[in-house]
């Protein structure tokens, strides 16, 4: 069980507002961490694995998995004793921190400090119970801390479950960069590749970090793909073997495009 500070009683302190707001927030959290774990028998599987750019928190054991999709609350330093939001480091990508937001606004709204300071002195106790409050304002299905590094400890709510299939249809979107670790798959033509300038065409317009349809990718080729392209009245065998499609992260997609329209 997670290291919830106790309640104390009412004689010896008389709680302040954000104190009994982060009470309350706990006991809640108890139950539903612990219909979690009935569940989904958490205890059973013997792997784990996060992504930040999936947004999938993943339990294995041999060939069977299971699927969460989950974001970063915060971390507890352990060397300098500080909690830090997610929404405060700049480590943390946009898309796995943005339901930390809600619970800064809350913070806001009602002037509770902890809730909107983005780091400062705290105990790992405390890193619990922002975590529980997290969930509370995000109705949160479980919450989760990933066993590893004992000096800085990352604190999630799990936000709902993910069938195994959609999950994987996830995780093809996704690929492993030299340069810039994991992120969405591009295809450019093997000319983008090259450092001159060459042009750059798009099957529709994009943005860095854009939301994708199902069936959507960035796909892009440069001037003498599209001239090929446009003298077989589109893609076919022709065209595609001028083009010469090649796989590339969509960090490595927008850099080429920087580079050809700048």
């Amino acid at each position: 069980m997670w290291p919830f500070r106790k309640q104390k009683s009412p004689a010896a302190i008389q709680p302040t507002d954000y104190e009994s707001f982060a009470q309350q927030c706990v006991e809640e959290v108890k139950v539903v961490q612990n219909k979690f774990q009935s569940d989904y028998n958490m205890t059973w599987y013997e792997n784990w694995f996060y992504n930040q750019s999936t947004g999938l928190l993943t339990f294995s054991t041999d060939e069977k998995e299971l699927n969460f999709k989950y974001f970063d609350v915060g971390s507890f330093s352990e060397k300098s004793k500080t909690w830090k939001w997610s929404w405060d480091n700049e480590h943390t990508i946009d898309s796995i921190k943005q339901q930390a937001w809600l619970v800064k606004e809350y913070g806001d709204q009602l002037q509770y400090e902890k809730l909107t300071t983005g780091c400062f002195p705290s105990d790992e106790v405390e890193a619990w119970e922002f975590t529980a409050i997290a969930a509370k304002l995000t109705n949160g299905i479980g919450i989760y801390r990933p066993v590893g590094d004992d000096q800085l400890k990352i604190y999630f709510v799990i936000t709902e479950f993910v069938e195994n299939e959609a999950a994987q249809k996830i995780k093809d979107k996704y690929i492993e960069c030299r340069e810039h670790e994991y992120r969405r798959v591009a295809f450019v033509c093997n000319h983008l590749t090259q450092t001159d300038r060459v042009g750059f065409n798009e099957a529709f317009e994009t943005y860095e970090g854009m939301e994708l349809g199902e069936d959507d990718d960035f796909q892009a080729w440069c001037d003498e793909c599209e001239k090929a392209r446009e003298r077989t009245d589109g893609w076919n065998e022709e065209s595609m073997a001028i083009s010469n499609i090649k796989v590339v992260c969509e960090k490595c997609y927008f850099e080429m495009k920087a580079l050809n329209l700048g």
